[in-house]
């Protein structure tokens, strides 16, 4: 409220609500309506001069500090206009609850009520957000003034953090208990409200696509069966820009360039508790690459030399990350033949006849510019060189913003940063960049606890704890521990990703294992040591060099008889060996041409006799080719793999030998295909150095809603485990050491659940040898949580 004395100095007052007390608003309105009539009652070129100014009401702030917000001095003559602005000094200071300014003759008087102090901040009814999550987003701060306007800002901050998780029909009310000495207690009286669920998601206009596929596209899902562990199926608007991203990317990296989402539509249901969503969207058609070709516009690049890099060819669906790999691949072989600011700008033409798309590769000099420092901020426990080495470019090289993008991605793909930007600015001159790098760390480190369960070793616990930046050195260790009814396991796995900081990783694991698994008549124990160096070779292609060191014991278990072979076995105590080996792998399922289709293809050898109780030579060997089909609603996958053990020196024993397990060929027991030795009161597998196996599936819908994440398959399988050549038999009664092919059929059922997959097989064995150990159900259930 204003109030003005007219004729005298006018007295200006104000004043404002919390805890839902009403007070006087503020105004200034009686003030200036005196100035509108100025031409009568000259009130605003009034001047006021004060000798002394009296300040009444304050208890913590002393009167200079009020002198010195309004920005009033003694003795020097004010304006009705400066006595407003002072008002307002000490309105908008956030620390009185009302204030009035009067002046009386040659004394202004100063009237004011502080606002209490913040005693305590408190919230009431909340489950589902913790007192130390809620504090972090409140802005109200103990033993501070307390702000009417902050504690309703903070009110509609918790409401924000409930709507994220889906519970948009929270509430929370800001709420005083009055104290002594003008303090007081803000309680947050919180009512969660129920969780909205999505109930569905739905798509209008895709045709090439079904709902099933593209809902496995978006980061949102809808509510399934365990909706109470699932969060990312509560409605959340700022998730759908994203979501509508995702979707773009999906049908650009499929070759539909016009693909767009029209609209997204998100209604309540009658009884708001769940959402429908639907998203409309226009799939346009689908182009494929017309001619590729390069020109060079630098006089000293070749471009017959520079084209034969390409490996995108006419014909093939149109994805922009392709063309993306076939500019990094120029770019990189610029570097190499020492082209500098060398840029390759990908020219299309489209084709709408033909539906196709032209590129022309254009091979031009970029602006001459270098990197003159790269700044990071943000990184408090991760060394500046895990996030420098994820440039290929250092201080002093030419500036190429393609590989700054790049590198901005290898960051975030560390997964050590909840945020990771990259961006460019110029330096100290304008041939000069600076690369600022901010980031914001995350925990890294992990502590699991797990459960397993199979019919081949039980029931299990495991207890891993893992660090995937040790020290902050990017490094990765995992200690873990995992129990069974038929096996107990140590380990600890170290990787250094970037020895001496180049693309090679190191890795040292130690492991000791025991098992006294009921498909055997024996237990072993077993202690591995095995460091390596892993490099790439080639865009897809990674070499591992490995040295192994290995001790194995098979001890006999009471009261059971063991055949003659293995009971030889037992009788030669620990062996160890020493072996020297290297694994090639190539993969291209994420690199490859065709984002529906992929190979992985794996070779390795191990060199045994460094040293050592046995000298020999074990090779394995496995492809795998997968596609999806009817518009990846199905997948196909065929599996060869097969392995050889030539012995030289030693005894060569079963725990030495390949043995074929559910893994490998389903429908049988571990070791339940094979030579095996029944001159003992059990069978024992022996078996064998040789071994190959094919198996070949397909995973589909199997017409249940898509929300219990059940899914089926079939398979067929087939395999051979032979060879007992260099074995010492102790005139056992040998049978199968010639070996025959086992074919196998059945169907499986997928079970994702949010602490793993669950997979049910059930088979039949088409043809297998009398003396073989079948298993037509199998389940197994890893978790972690």
């Amino acid at each position: 409220m204003t109030r003005t004395t007219w004729g005298s100095a006018p007295t200006i007052s104000a004043g404002f609500s919390y805890g839902g007390k009403l007070l006087r608003s503020a105004s200034v309105c009686a003030l200036l309506s005196v100035a509108c009539f100025a031409t009568s009652v000259p009130v605003a070129a009034q001047q006021y001069q004060f000798n002394s100014v009296q300040i009444n009401g304050n208890e913590r702030i002393g009167d200079a500090a009020i002198l010195r917000q309004a920005g009033i001095r003694r003795g020097q003559p004010v304006t009705g206009g400066q006595l407003n602005d002072a008002y307002q000094n000490l309105q908008s200071s956030g620390l009185f609850e009302t204030v009035e300014i009067e002046p009386r003759g040659g004394t202004l008087v100063i009237t004011v009520v502080e606002l209490p102090t913040l005693n305590r901040v408190r919230f009431e009814g909340n489950r589902r957000i913790k007192d130390e999550q809620l504090q972090q987003l409140v802005g109200s701060t103990e033993r501070r003034v307390f702000n009417p306007a902050q504690a309703e800002a903070d009110a509609a901050a918790i409401a924000e953090a409930y709507s994220n998780q889906g519970r948009i029909a929270a509430r929370v009310q800001p709420r005083i208990i009055k104290r002594d000495q003008n303090r007081v207690d803000l309680i947050f009286e919180i009512f969660e409200g129920d969780n909205v669920e999505i109930e569905r998601i739905s798509f209008v206009g895709n045709r090439q696509y079904s709902d099933r596929r593209l809902r496995r596209v978006l980061g949102t899902k809808q509510a399934g069966l365990f909706r109470r562990l699932v969060q990312r199926d509560t409605f959340v608007e700022d998730r759908v820009e994203v979501d509508k991203q995702l979707l773009r990317d999906f049908y650009l990296s499929r070759g539909y360039v016009d693909m767009r989402t029209t609209a997204v539509n998100s209604e309540l249901t009658q009884e708001r508790d769940g959402y429908f969503v639907s998203y409309n969207i226009v799939e346009g058609q689908q182009f494929r690459f017309g001619e590729i070709d390069l020109v060079s516009e630098m006089p000293n690049v070749d471009a017959d030399a520079y084209r034969q890099i390409i490996k995108v060819r006419p014909g093939a669906v149109y994805s922009p990350t392709l063309v993306e790999n076939d500019i990094a691949r120029l770019e990189r072989q610029a570097i190499r033949d020492g082209v500098d600011f060398m840029r390759v700008e990908p020219r299309i033409e489209r084709n709408d006849r033909d539906l196709t798309l032209d590129v022309t590769y254009v091979i031009s000099r970029g602006p001459r510019v270098f990197v003159e420092r790269i700044d990071i901020e943000g990184n408090t426990t991760t060394l500046d060189r895990v996030i420098r080495r994820q440039f290929n470019s250092v201080e002093g090289d030419p500036f190429n913003p393609r590989e700054i993008r790049q590198a901005a991605e290898r960051i975030r793909a560390l997964n050590y940063f909840e945020t990771a930007s990259v961006n460019a600015r110029e330096g100290s001159s304008g041939e000069q960049v600076v690369v600022d790098v901010d980031v914001e760390e995350k925990p890294t480190g992990s502590l699991n606890f797990g459960g397993s369960f199979s019919n081949n070793d039980g029931f299990g616990l495991a207890i891993s704890f893992a660090e995937e930046n040790f020290l902050g050195r990017g490094q990765k260790l995992t200690l873990s521990l995992s129990t069974a009814e038929d096996a107990t396991r140590y380990g600890i796995n170290f990787v250094e990703p970037a020895l001496l900081g180049r693309d090679v990783a190191f890795g040292l694991n130690l492991d000791y294992a025991e098992t006294n698994s009921s498909f055997f008549s024996y237990d072993t124990n077993r202690l591995v040591f095995q460091p390596s160096i892993t490099f790439p070779i080639s865009e897809n292609g990674r070499l591992s060099l490995r040295y192994t060191a290995e001790e194995i014991e098979m001890l006999e278990r009471d009261p059971i008889e063991n055949g003659l072979t293995v009971a030889a076995d037992i009788a030669a105590g620990a062996q160890w060996s020493s072996a020297l080996g290297y694994e090639y792998t190539y993969d291209n399922r994420r690199g490859g041409l065709n984002p529906n289709a992929g190979v992985l293809f794996q070779f390795s050898q191990d060199f045994a006799g460094l040293g050592g109780d046995s000298t020999f030579i074990k090779t394995t060997a496995k492809v795998i080719g997968e596609r999806k089909i009817l518009n990846e609603d199905v997948t196909l996958r065929a599996t060869l793999e097969g392995g050889a053990l030539a012995w030289q020196e030693g005894t060569n024993r079963v725990v030495d030998r390949f043995l074929i397990g559910p893994s490998i060929l389903r429908g049988f027991e571990p070791g339940g295909i094979g030579p095996r030795d029944i001159s003992g009161s059990v069978n024992d597998p022996l078996g064998g150095n040789l071994y190959v196996a094919a198996r070949f599936e397909a995973e589909f819908p199997i017409g249940l809603p898509e929300e219990y994440g059940i899914s089926g398959g079939v398979f067929y399988d087939i395999g051979n485990l032979w060879d007992l050549d260099d074995v010492d038999l102790n005139g056992g009664n040998i049978v199968g050491e010639d070996g025959s092919f086992r074919h196998v059929i059945g169907f499986s059922v997928f079970w994702e659940t949010p602490v793993g997959p669950l997979q049910f097989n059930v088979s039949k064995a088409l043809k297998s040898e009398d003396f073989d150990e079948e298993q037509t159900f199998e389940v197994t259930l890893r978790t972690q949580f």
